[in-house]
Formats: C-alpha cells, sequence, structure tokens
C-alpha cells in the first residue's frame, strides 16, 4: 500500500426522524442559510420537517441551485449570504446543493469571483456547512470535493472546499424520488467504486473487499430501490452505500483513475446530461480501450462481482465487460452516446480541451485528449 493521511470529520446522523436533532447539531446564535434546488423539498416534507426543526433560529433562505450547480447562481446566494451575514450553512437537497453550497461556503470568505477558487482547485476559509442530504449519488455529503459548472463557457469543474460538520441521513427522504434519479444515483455510485477499485492489482486486499461489498449490495438492491422506493430497508443500503463510495475509505494506500469521471463532466457540460447517466456510458468505453492496463482487476471483478470464472482469460474479460454493461442497462440507462444523439463533433471537441489543459487521467495518467478520444468511440 502507497503511504496515506486519512482524515474525515463529517458526523453522520443516520435513520428515520434525524432531521429534528438539527437544534442540537447546530450551535446557538448562528445566521443560517438553508440552500435549496427545486420545490421537491416542500412536496415530500422534507422543508416543513427542517423549518420545524429551527423554529426560533435566525434563517436565511437560497433557492434554486441546478442539479448540475452553475457559478452563475452561486454568485448570487454568495451575494446574499454576504449582505445577510451569514455564518453557518446547511444544505437541503442532493449532490448538486451540496456541492453548491462548498462553494457559497468558501466565496462568503473570498474577495474575488467565485470562479477564482473552481479554477485554483482549492478553497482557502470557509464557512461551516452541514447538510440534510434527500438524493443519494455522489457522497458529498461526506467529502470536502464539489463539481461546478459554469453555462456561460459550458465548462465544469471539480474544485476541494471543505467536509461537511455533520451530514442528516434520514432513507425516508428519498421515497419520492423519480426512478430515473434513483437509477442515476445508482450508476454515481457503482462508478465512484470503480474508479477506485479498477485500477492496479494486488494493493490492498482490505481496500478491495470494502469496495467489492459495496458493488454487491449495489447490485442486490437496485432491482428492489427500482421496484419499490419506498422499502426503507433497501433505502438505508442505498444510502450509506452511496456515502461509503466517497468518502475516502475505499482508497486508502490506493491508485485511482477518475478518467471516466472527467470525460463525463464534458458530456454534462456540453448537453446537459446527468452526471450518473454520463457514467453509465463512459465507463463501458474506458473498460474496452484499457482493458489490457486493468486486466488483473478486470479478471477480479468479473470472478467476484459477476461470478465469471471460467474460459480463457480474455474471454472472462470479454464477459466481464459485457456484464458491467448489461447492469447499467437493467438500471434502464443508455450506454452509448448514439443513445444520446452524441457523435463526433462532441467527441472531437472534449479531445481538444484535454489536450489544450494538458489532462493525464487514471492510475497511469495516460489518458490525455487522444485517449479521451479513444474511449469516446468505444462508447459509440
Amino acid at each position: 500500500m502507497n503511504n496515506f493521511i486519512y482524515h474525515n470529520p463529517t458526523k453522520l446522523v443516520f435513520g428515520k426522524g434525524q432531521i429534528a436533532r438539527l437544534p442540537k447539531l447546530i450551535p446557538a446564535g448562528k445566521r443560517i442559510m438553508l440552500t435549496f434546488g427545486g420545490g421537491s423539498v416542500k412536496r415530500n416534507g422534507v422543508y416543513d420537517q427542517v423549518v420545524a426543526a429551527l423554529e426560533g433560529r435566525d434563517l436565511v433562505e437560497f433557492w434554486g441551485i441546478e442539479a448540475n450547480p452553475s457559478v452563475e447562481t452561486l454568485r448570487e446566494a454568495i451575494a446574499l449570504g454576504k449582505e445577510r451575514k451569514v455564518d453557518f450553512l446547511l444544505a437541503v437537497g442532493g449532490g448538486s446543493v451540496i456541492d453548491g453550497t462548498k462553494l457559497i461556503a468558501a466565496g462568503l470568505l473570498y474577495d474575488g469571483d467565485a470562479w477564482d477558487i473552481v479554477l485554483k482547485g482549492q478553497a482557502g476559509k470557509t464557512v461551516p456547512l452541514a447538510t440534510v442530504l434527500t438524493m443519494s449519488a455522489t457522497g458529498s455529503e461526506m467529502n470536502s470535493g464539489a463539481v461546478i459548472s459554469r453555462y456561460e463557457t459550458k465548462e465544469k469543474y471539480a474544485f476541494y472546499g471543505d467536509y461537511p460538520v455533520f451530514s442528516i441521513l434520514d432513507p425516508e427522504t428519498l421515497y419520492s424520488l423519480p426512478k430515473r434519479q434513483v437509477a442515476c444515483g445508482l450508476a454515481d455510485t457503482f462508478v465512484h467504486v470503480l474508479e477506485q477499485y479498477m485500477t492496479t492489482p494486488h494493493q490492498s486486499r482490505l481496500m478491495d473487499r470494502w469496495a467489492e461489498g459495496i458493488l454487491h449490495t449495489v447490485v442486490e438492491i437496485a432491482p428492489k430501490a427500482l421496484a419499490d422506493e419506498r422499502d426503507y430497508d433497501t433505502m438505508s443500503e442505498y444510502m450509506l452505500s452511496a456515502t461509503l463510495a466517497l468518502n475516502d475509505m475505499i482508497r486508502m494506500g490506493v491508485t485511482q483513475d477518475w478518467a471516466t469521471h472527467m470525460i463525463g463532466h464534458e458530456l454534462t457540460a456540453l448537453h446537459g446530461l446527468t452526471h450518473g447517466a454520463t457514467l453509465a456510458i463512459v465507463i463501458n468505453g474506458t473498460l474496452r480501450v484499457l482493458r489490457g492496463q486493468k486486466r488483473g482487476k478486470l479478471l477480479q471483478y468479473g470472478e467476484r462481482i459477476w461470478g465469471i470464472a471460467g474460459g480463457s482469460e480474455e474471454e472472462r474479460i470479454d464477459r466481464t465487460i459485457a456484464a458491467n454493461e448489461a447492469f447499467f442497462r437493467s438500471l434502464g440507462l443508455s450506454t452509448r452516446l448514439s443513445e444520446e444523439g452524441i457523435g463526433e463533433e462532441t467527441i472531437a471537441e472534449i479531445e481538444r480541451r484535454f489536450t489544450a489543459a494538458g489532462d493525464r487521467f487514471g492510475e497511469a495518467q495516460n489518458v490525455d485528449g487522444a485517449m479521451a478520444r479513444r474511449i469516446l468511440e468505444a462508447c459509440l
């Protein structure tokens, strides 16, 4: 294993009815900005629970953080927060609301434009933030990362802020989600694990087994989560799987990939495709093109997750990649760019962007513009 430092300060508060604990979790005397996306939290009752729990507190509300949070919208939130002298943030929503709130937390203590923080890739001082999670996918409730879009230029980049002080995870908040959102969340969770697992073999038995445990769980619960989103036990497993997939736990001491995510971000920036939907397409091309580099892990993944043990190694890898794609299809998601009407023009633009930025992703740092093109062509 490689050297590492692990520190995750986020307190998880898990289970039904836990939103009522907000008054005990947020220090008294804070001026709290509540951040939201659209109106789903009013329709599913989460808004009423939060406001009731914080009755008598000094609250400021900001609505309208998009599914792919834009710096244009977040600038408005930062201006409001500075005007009202906000000193605590509570994101009520899914990963996009939480990601956006991480930029607000940094922007409140920054004199320049918030996009500068994104381009730097790292925030300085931040206002404390916490979350009430209503959509499981990104793991943003227990990590320091965020991804922000700039609609003016069709750009989308990641930056690192601070970890939430605490995150409330009540599986009942997932009951009202549309099935496509659940499907995209499951895909996002699954690929988060693959980005940390499908790299170099024989680095850590422990990290492999932890990662495989999450993969097995997602495969097992996916049909139930899509068939009956009001099954508390299933949604509990789904919610916690998404959190553990990207809270730094399974990547301790091992190499990581993230090429699929970086290519997926470009597809979202250019076409507005939901993040989890982009991953369901790109991961298959990544495995096809980099099958030699990922050979050992593909064989292990095939045997341990999909039960593929017979035949030659090449046959097993073929069947493993086919099983991987079939899983995303079972979620009702596209697995080919052509199904989304995306073709050569987009591939050329993503290659240009990677090349212009000098980007090199993957565990071997070999996914540059030319390799990104090959991966996308393998997704057609």
